[in-house]
């Protein structure tokens, strides 16, 4: 994989403004955009669906990737992939049959991620990792955008990496929460190359733009 990959969360944006929102992420020069989908059951809020997707699809070219922090996601995988996912990730923690879910999104013809929550050992997945095109860590307890980096994540990271470079395959190593200028350095160094950024985009000085060129900086200097 060449370089760092930024991912813009839609979770602090104005969905009033999706199309410009979408339009202006594409500008900065991100990478892509995280759907953050999540139930008010499996964490405690309650957000977008498919249609949302759908509609942001239409006004932008760049990688799309369902993160569902949904109880049995394998109800609903057919509806993301066919809003224009990219990537359909799921939590380890949410799903029953997890190795059935990552073989049926194959099925769908889009690729499959797994998401593992802080407490979330990185062994719920070694069993599966062959049906894994991506591996996400969550570096903050899904749920809430704004939360602060769990440091002490570095070490999962780490040992993520090493996973992926003993299957001998390029799969992407993506971190979310609490990423920002001063906390992607850290991030990198553990083995990520994908980072989802979310507050961070909205709140930095200097415009969209700027923050993606300071983190892409950050990120690549650390690596």
């Amino acid at each position: 994989m060449s370089g760092p990959k930024l991912i813009a969360s839609v979770l602090n944006a104005d969905l009033g403004r999706l199309a410009e929102v979408c339009e202006e992420m594409e500008e900065a020069g991100l990478d892509g955009i995280q759907w953050d989908v999540m139930d008010g059951k499996f964490v405690p809020n309650l957000t977008m669906g498919p249609v949302t997707i759908a509609a942001g699809r239409k006004v932008t070219s760049l990688t799309f990737e369902a993160h569902l922090m949904i109880e049995e996601p394998e109800r609903s995988i057919e509806q993301y992939a066919d809003a224009g996912c990219e990537y359909v990730i799921v939590h380890a923690e949410a799903s029953r049959h997890l190795h059935r879910t990552l073989d049926a999104i194959k099925g769908l013809g889009v690729k499959t991620g797994v998401a593992l929550n802080p407490a979330t050992p990185l062994e719920a997945i070694t069993n599966v990792i062959d049906l894994v095109d991506l591996l996400l860590v969550m570096t903050v307890n899904p749920g809430f955008g704004g939360q602060a980096y769990i440091e002490t994540m570095k070490p999962k990271l780490a040992a993520a990496q090493n996973l992926i470079a003993s299957q001998g395959r390029d799969i992407p190593l993506e971190v979310d929460g609490g990423i920002a200028p001063s906390t992607i350095r850290d991030a990198a160094s553990a083995g990520a190359d994908r980072f989802v950024i979310g507050s961070a985009l909205f709140k930095g000085n200097g415009g969209m733009a700027n923050v993606v060129d300071r983190m892409r900086s950050e990120a690549a200097g650390a690596a």
